[in-house]
């Protein structure tokens, strides 16, 4: 979604603010909806017959349109038609990360003036566990549903999650994503859309078609991950991708969200894919989604994205003939006016034709019916019970405070340091600009909170002792006040620094320019450290990666936490693992690079590197330089040691035709497999178990997960240098042992893609690596 007012694209932030000051009732209302049965005059439709299928009712309801009426709904705010007694419905609503009212359809200002505020994703995705994702999910869904109830929405669309990957470490937005890994993301989208659609969380219990708690909306189709960089913007970009790329790195994370997740929507993104943009790429929304991947929903485009085809691409020479390419290309609904406008002289100058947009609204009010929109009175409908009561309760405040428990990770504990020692005796210094600020905590598209409680406040209730310096004004930290700051820092027995990003630095709309920590903020922590009497603990708030060499190296630097944007009980967290009342566990879904890593251009759309000009490649499956922290990294209070409980027999897999191979010296002979080739029953029979134990070899329970990668010995022909193929989270007490099984199917986590785009498994040396353990592993095909 964009923050853009909603004529001509430009600079975008500042709608963000505009929308927080609509005017919303603060008297709650019934919910809206059609077929009243109270009015005799409509319920009697066949539109509003539930038990005729809904392909037929939506057929009925379209055909009492006039073109006029049909039009007026092509947009995310769809008027009502007030002859059918159909009322007004708002597409845009977001969930980000918590039930938000940046978007038109929520308001949180009458019955229910808060909603649960999680983590940001991006921490959220540390966790490593899939099913705590699915429990957020599912919160969302019944907070939504309980607004709705409470006459305080007037849409149940919501537009997320964002599953875009986390590709280039300077993008503003990858703090909304669950990271880098198309795996990571693929199941993250699946968990989230799952809890917030009402499904189970194995999936089968929504049936295509099926009643939805609220509808979750794929976002952004595809290959977006810029927003702002230098002289390029998100609006004019062209992102050149290739096949093998599209294939194994930027469509996967879709493909899962649409044929695991059973999402009901979609987003286009605003740029083109080599060429075209993608809100008019036929073969990207109907021959790909729709067709390859059997796709059942609507889908919208980002807001004004339809405009800009014409505006700024110049793809299309007039407003009439945006209209049609997008219509024509498969998308359902504009963000924004432009469709209202336009879509009526398109028809009439013979560039479209009434049964696009006849298509579309099938789609359109196939949803709404789904969301039980068309059912009468929506109390008396499955989730009508759903109350005010179940906005932030405590059950998901709690939650809340799980996913920030577990997401935040150890980086660094030299001396065991941390955890620090619960004496009311002690005092504290906590210093830095993100110590006290509330705000930094949610990160961005996020709600009114349940509650709000900073770093600084948490803290304070371990220590009698408090003395907080900001240090700096704001993260930017264009001056700091060291001397009071040292000053602090040497008369406390421990020192904790609160550090890192904000909206300031990275959001939607604005990329950075560089990795480093902003301004004064390095000078700060390295006067404060050689002043303390002991090694200081420092706090990184962030989204993205930031190169903290200096600190990592600082010997006076005993403690580092990366606790990205937290949400509205991450200080609590964070307090609770600074003093060892959770021991901490989470894992980083992101590389960290080194500030160099700013000289590859943020418009090199490349994920394998290029040998010749020198480009690294991007991502810990592809990239060859050097990093701060790789991908997966995370320490713990507690040591875990693994092994291969069991694999296959031999350590051979045999990917031919013939139960009978020969014995090979040297597996690595070019030969290879076309996944297309092989029948869905072959790849079902080459499945085969990995058993690996954990133990955990420390004195604190602790959540840990466990992640699996496979290798091959020398990769070639754009092969990943390593690849995550499965990852459980696993509960252990001191000193217990656990075996965690994983089944793996070489078609799908053995394979990656050729220059072309289709998948092969290639015969070669193989690895399977748990931490620092491996696990020989040949392919003969």
């Amino acid at each position: 979604m964009k923050l853009q007012a909603l004529t001509p694209p430009t600079p975008l932030f500042c709608f963000f603010f505009f929308t927080t000051l609509l005017f919303y009732p603060t008297e709650s209302t019934q919910p809206p909806y059609a077929c009243d049965s109270s009015q005799p005059s409509t319920s009697s439709y066949p539109f509003c017959k539930t038990t005729l299928p809904i392909n037929q009712r939506v057929q009925d309801l379209v055909s009492r349109l006039t073109l006029d009426e049909k039009i007026s709904q092509l947009v995310n705010s769809a008027p009502p038609i007030p002859r059918l007694s159909i009322p007004s419905y708002e597409w845009w609503s977001e969930a980000l990360h918590g039930v938000a009212d940046v978007g038109k359809g929520i308001n949180l200002y009458g019955t229910i003036s808060n909603a649960t505020s999680f983590p940001q994703v991006i921490l959220t995705a540390a966790s490593f566990n899939e099913h705590l994702w699915y429990r957020i999910g599912q919160v969302i869904g019944t907070e939504a549903r309980a607004l709705y109830n409470a006459g305080q929405a007037t849409g149940m669309t919501f537009w997320a999650p964002n599953i875009n990957i986390f590709r280039d470490p300077r993008w503003g937005r990858g703090q909304e994503t669950p990271g880098e890994d198309p795996l990571v993301v693929g199941k993250y989208a699946v968990s989230y859309v799952r809890g917030v659609q009402g499904d189970s969380f194995e999936g089968g219990k929504l049936k295509v078609g099926g009643r939805l708690q609220a509808s979750a909306c794929c976002k952004h189709f595809t290959a977006y991950d810029l927003d702002n960089w230098k002289s390029v913007t998100r609006f004019g970009f062209d992102a050149r991708v290739s096949e093998q790329d599209l294939a194994d790195t930027y469509q996967p994370p879709f493909k899962s969200c649409v044929q695991q997740g059973q999402a009901s929507g979609i987003m286009c993104a605003y740029n083109r894919v080599n060429g075209v943009p993608s809100c008019a790429d036929y073969n990207l929304l109907t021959k790909v989604a729709r067709g390859q991947w059997d796709f059942h929903g609507y889908i919208t485009s980002d807001c004004d994205a339809v405009s800009i085809i014409r505006d700024v691409q110049g793809y299309a020479k007039t407003p009439e003939d945006a209209v049609g390419d997008v219509l024509k290309a498969g998308m359902d609904v504009n963000c924004g006016s432009y469709l209202k406008d336009h879509t009526k002289s398109a028809v009439q100058q013979k560039k479209l034709d009434v049964s696009e947009i006849d298509r579309a609204l099938h789609n359109l009010f196939s949803i709404r019916m789904r969301l039980g929109l068309f059912d009468g009175s929506p109390l008396e409908q499955p989730y009508g019970n759903i109350g005010p009561d179940q906005a932030c309760s405590k059950e998901h405040q709690a939650l809340a405070l799980e996913a920030a428990q577990d997401g935040i990770v150890l980086l660094k504990n030299s001396g065991r340091l941390l955890p620090l020692p619960k004496s009311k005796a002690i005092s504290l210094a906590v210093i830095g600009p993100n110590a006290n600020a509330s705000e930094t905590l949610l990160g961005n598209y996020h709600g009114r909170p349940c509650k709000s409680i900073t770093p600084l406040k948490a803290l304070q209730g371990y220590a009698k002792y408090t003395n907080y310096e900001a240090g700096c004004d704001t993260v930017k930290c264009p001056q700091a006040t060291i001397d009071k700051a040292v000053e602090a820092a040497k008369a406390a027995d421990y020192v904790v620094l609160i550090m890192g990003l904000d909206q300031s630095q990275e959001r939607e709309a604005h990329d950075r320019r560089h990795l480093g920590l902003p301004g004064k903020q390095q000078e700060l922590i390295s006067s404060v450290a050689k002043a303390a009497k002991k090694p200081v603990i420092l706090v990184i708030l962030s989204g993205g990666p930031v190169d903290i060499t200096p600190a990592k190296y600082d010997k006076k630097i005993g403690g580092i936490l990366w606790a990205g944007y937290p949400g509205e009980a991450g200080g609590i967290a964070l307090a609770e693992i600074i003093f060892g009342d959770h021991n901490p566990g989470g894992r980083l879904p992101v590389t960290w690079y080194t500030q160099d890593y700013v000289k590859v251009p943020m418009t090199d759309m490349r994920m394998r590197p290029d040998t010749k000009t020198g480009y690294p490649g991007r991502t810990y499956r592809f990239y060859k330089g050097g990093n701060v922290y790789h991908f997966g990294f995370g320490l713990s209070y507690s040591n875990y040691i693994y092994e291969f409980a069991s694999a296959i027999a031999q350590n051979k897999l045999y990917l031919n035709e013939s139960s009978i191979s020969p014995e090979v010296e040297s597996s690595d002979s070019g030969h290879f497999r076309l996944i297309p080739d092989l029948s869905e029953e072959f790849c079902e029979k080459k499945k085969f178990p990995v058993r690996v134990a954990v133990k955990n070899h420390g004195e604190m329970v602790g959540k840990h997960p466990v992640l699996l990668f496979v290798g091959q010995k020398n990769p070639n022909n754009g092969s990943p240098m390593k690849q995550l193929v499965g990852f459980q989270s696993v509960i252990l007490s001191a000193g217990e042992r656990a075996e965690l099984e994983f089944i793996l199917n070489p078609c799908e986590h053995l394979s990656h893609a050729n220059e072309g785009g289709l998948m092969v498994v290639e015969e070669g040396s193989y690895f399977l690596q748990v931490g620092d353990v491996e696990y020989p592993l040949d392919i003969i095909v």
